[in-house]
């Protein structure tokens, strides 16, 4: 059970798989006042910093899910490493479907839609766990620009047009869910760099160290094409940002 390998590849060395940087979780944690001790739900918590973080910072307890190994090792490694190993926990699992045996207070799925089908499905997912008055925290893609093209979104990491909203839509379809947004943290242009061009760097040695390796062929490919077409396409068009939610 895992991921496609390419992901552990171009993302092993990176401790966050989303366009956030460290001081964009740290505004997070902070703007959602979260009592210490509150329990936390984190479905495709890829490499546990923001409960690792969020847990020497703020003392929250948590559980994260994720289907790569690789990430759920390396975020056992970082809990040992901030000290807070007995606060949060990672299962190594399948998160669809997956369903907290305690209620939480925070139930979040920050870029892993589809492990609902999308957000709304995502959402439905995770209000099985939360406690009444809980919050939701949802990672998503948004338009910064709308695509004039199906070819310029597919640019934008293989996507199309309506894969994702606009901002404005993107706020007012979940109070077509019955949510209100309470609170919203947007990533920036430096932390999609980080999180893009990050990958260049780790592809190159990959390459230099497995040069015979099935995948090489592929990751050629993409170190070859991506930051041209990272900084033509996503860069300009895709936004991404976490929306805390709480049902009306």
């Amino acid at each position: 059970m895992d991921i496609p390998r390419i992901f552990t590849i171009t993302e092993s060395a990176h401790r966050i798989h989303n366009p956030f940087t460290p001081e964009k979780y740290a505004t997070l944690g902070t703007v959602l006042r979260m009592e210490k001790g509150t329990r936390i739900l984190d479905l495709g918590s890829g490499s546990g910093e923001m409960l690792c973080t969020w847990a020497r910072d703020h003392g929250i307890t948590g559980t994260g899910v994720d289907l790569s190994p690789l990430f759920t090792e390396q975020a056992n490694r970082r809990a040992e490493e901030l000290g807070v190993a007995d606060k949060v926990k990672f299962i190594h699992g399948d998160a669809a479907g997956h369903v907290s045996a305690e209620k939480v207070g925070v139930a979040a799925c920050v870029g892993a839609t589809w492990i609902g089908g999308g957000v709304a499905g995502t959402i439905e997912l995770l209000a099985r766990s939360l406690r009444p008055g809980g919050i939701i925290l949802i990672g998503e893609p948004y338009w910064r620009q709308m695509p004039p093209t199906e070819e310029v979104a597919n640019g934008c990491e293989g996507v199309a047009i309506a894969d994702f909203l606009p901002l404005p839509e993107l706020i007012a379809s979940f109070g077509r869910l019955g949510y209100d947004v309470v609170e919203m943290v947007l990533a920036d242009q430096e932390g999609w760099d980080r999180y893009e061009a990050a990958k260049w760097l780790t592809m190159r040695r990959w390459l230099e160290t497995n040069p015979n390796d099935e995948m090489a062929k592929e990751v050629r490919a993409r170190l070859t094409g991506d930051p041209e077409r990272y900084a033509k396409y996503t860069r300009e068009y895709l936004g991404w940002g976490v929306f805390a939610l709480m049902a009306r």
